[in-house]
């Protein structure tokens, strides 16, 4: 329920700042704070709620994005097929971060988002961000009326071109490694 709440705070934050700004290939931050529920027994952010957290981080890109609006009148939802993080650092109670995401591109059938949890640097280096974790997360996009729909069909929904940029070749043999092609 509490993670829910702060999904209805963003979506509304980003309705509020008006229509597209952007495409879902650039760099998307989405403002976070630790909150007591959040912790887990050792008084850090749990590692369950990062990949929840996640989920705001792309629902906030997609609404700002103007994707979201084109997904709903289609009929269309995306869902995860896969997603590996990597820790770096914990987050405590209260200290702020930003969930940045973008779409490194797409194959026939998935998408493949990056996303990563970014506070200010500990050295008070003006600007300076720190990855306090990272991930890359496999999407799928299904229609209501049933049956998938193929990613190049999405990214022109989102106005971008039908042919995906390059994938970075790490992303992709993790994919391959995990099989995210496999068919359920």
């Amino acid at each position: 329920m509490n993670r829910l709440l702060r999904l209805a705070w963003v979506v509304l934050r980003a309705r509020a700042r008006g229509g597209r700004q952007g495409s879902p290939l650039d760099r998307w931050r989405t403002p976070l704070r630790v909150l007591p529920h959040d912790l887990d027994l050792l008084r850090h952010m749990n590692n369950g709620v990062y990949l929840s957290l996640m989920d705001i981080g792309r629902v906030d890109m997609m609404v700002r994005s103007g994707g979201q609006r084109a997904l709903t009148v289609r009929g269309w939802y995306p869902v995860v097929v896969a997603e590996s993080i990597r820790f770096r650092r914990s987050l405590q109670l209260w200290e702020r971060f930003e969930i940045v995401t973008r779409v490194l591109g797409w194959d026939e059938r998935v998408v493949y988002v990056e996303q990563a949890f970014e506070r200010p640097a500990g050295d008070g280096a003006p600007g300076g961000r720190e990855v306090v974790a990272e991930a890359v997360v496999v999407a799928r996009f299904l229609a209501r009326s049933g049956g998938g729909v193929d990613a190049p069909e999405v990214a022109e929904a989102f106005g971008m071109p039908r042919l995906s940029p390059p994938v970075p070749d790490d992303v992709l043999a993790w994919a391959r490694s995990i099989d995210v092609a496999a068919r359920a």
